[in-house]
């Protein structure tokens, strides 16, 4: 791997730490102003939002300038949110500014990728960046949760006599420290190589820029294989941001846990991805990319499986550093590890084929606006399913056989579709050799 390579993983994992720890601290701000409950989930729709609403434009923006350029613009202006939520905005208008830097910082992040490296070192690339990124979502959750703790949170405000600045609550004094962590972040994009690729320049003018972002998606979607990537990278998408409220809820009604014991089971199915990248990453070269699809559908399998899982029927704990901890527990988080193995060991060849069609066929920044348009609108609209069932009363093995049928059966039309796509080239392929001879 190339030197830049490691620079771009540094400053992905500090942006992502602070964007994780960010959360944590926004929404004990929110409960610092007394907001009503409802509020707290509308920090991910106006986090992810941006994703969609600005996807024609940052595409064109991330190939504007040298990719460290972009990733440094795109920090700062998630400064600009973190400070605003300091100085008296609204958290939900300043985490959705927060959410235009991450809109406009992806492309940039992975299309730098396809840039720097070859079609062949991809798959490993982004084994790192995702095995990476899932830990700096751990570690960022932790860290947003230690930071607004009052004990240490006390420590900041009168360490870094912040309160001169008027910030005085445990919240403010914990987006104070991920302020210099997105700062930091950006400084380290600074270091990140030019690689030389230029684009030609395309017009931000609303009209052309809806058109020009309509026919790429159009591109990718005619593409035989960027059709089958982007339906499975969409799919895992929206499919992954209902398990993490599926976890919470299946730990707290099969499991007997509260909220903070269901997180830890979540940060366990991210364990899982890690190693899912980690495997991908050493076993599946580019080329081999599309065997990878049969495990889809055994994730969604999995996920309906688990749903009969019953704690009561596992007897026997052990002793580990003084815990009790039980076979039930132990035996549920195996499971979630699973379900992020698979996750992680198909969706990582996937994003590396992707890429490397968006980067042929397009420009690497334009590919993965697509792609981020795509995945973000079926996160809302998977999310918007998902409460749809729950307000309808359906039970919690109900949901989750419901869902993980449904990604089941996703990825056996896509697994269909692949198969008829290799069909139609075999006979094209074949119809032209005919006509050569």
């Amino acid at each position: 791997m190339k030197r830049g390579f490691y620079t771009i993983l540094s400053a992905q994992f500090l942006s992502s730490l602070a964007d994780n720890a960010l959360l944590i601290a926004a929404i004990a701000l929110l409960t610092s102003l007394n907001a009503p409950d409802w509020m707290t989930p509308l920090l991910k729709l106006f986090f992810v939002i941006s994703y969609v609403l600005l996807a024609a434009w940052v595409g064109i923006f991330a190939d504007l300038m040298p990719k460290g350029h972009v990733m440094f613009i795109t920090n700062a202006i998630k400064v600009v949110g973190c400070l605003m939520m300091l100085f008296g905005s609204h958290p939900l208008l300043s985490y959705a500014v927060v959410g235009i830097g991450a809109a406009a910082y992806s492309p940039a992040k992975y299309g730098i990728l396809t840039e720097l490296l070859p079609a062949e070192k991809l798959v490993i690339a982004n084994g790192w960046m995702e095995g990476l990124t899932v830990v700096s979502i751990i570690l960022g959750v932790v860290l947003g949760g230690v930071l607004i703790h009052p004990s240490v949170a006390d420590i900041i405000l009168h360490g870094a006599h912040l309160d001169a600045l008027g910030i005085s609550t445990h919240p403010e004094a914990a987006i104070a420290v991920i302020v210099l962590i997105y700062a930091a972040a950006a400084a380290v994009n600074l270091a990140i190589p030019d690689t030389g690729a230029r684009y030609p320049r395309s017009s931000f003018s609303p009209v052309d820029s809806v058109k020009n972002f309509a026919h790429s998606c159009a591109i990718l979607w005619k593409d035989r294989l960027g059709q089958i990537s982007l339906s499975v990278t969409t799919l895992f998408w929206g499919a992954g941001a209902v398990l993490q409220f599926l976890v919470l809820k299946w730990a707290e009604v099969n499991l007997g846990m509260n909220l903070s014991q269901g997180a830890i089971l979540q940060a366990v199915v991210s364990v899982g991805v890690a190693l899912g990248a980690a495997g991908a990453a050493v076993f599946i070269p580019l080329k081999k990319s599309l065997t990878v699809l049969p495990l889809g559908m055994a994730m969604g399998l999995v996920v309906s499986a688990t749903s009969f899982y019953d704690i009561q029927t596992v007897t026997g704990s052990f002793s580990i550093f003084g815990l009790n901890i039980s076979f039930g527990i132990v035996i549920a988080g195996l499971i979630m590890i699973l379900v992020g193995v698979l996750a992680g060991f198909f969706v990582v060849p996937m994003n590396a084929l992707l890429q490397h069609r968006g980067h042929v066929l397009m420009s690497a920044g334009r590919s993965i606006a697509v792609q981020n348009f795509n995945e973000n609108s079926s996160i809302l609209t998977m999310l918007g399913g998902y409460a749809l069932l729950i307000k309808s009363g359906l039970s919690v093995q109900g949901t989750m056989i419901t869902f993980g049928l449904f990604v089941a059966v996703c990825m056996g039309l896509v697994i269909l579709k692949h198969q008829r796509n290799q069909r139609e080239y075999d006979s094209l392929h074949l119809i032209g050799e005919e006509k050569r001879h």
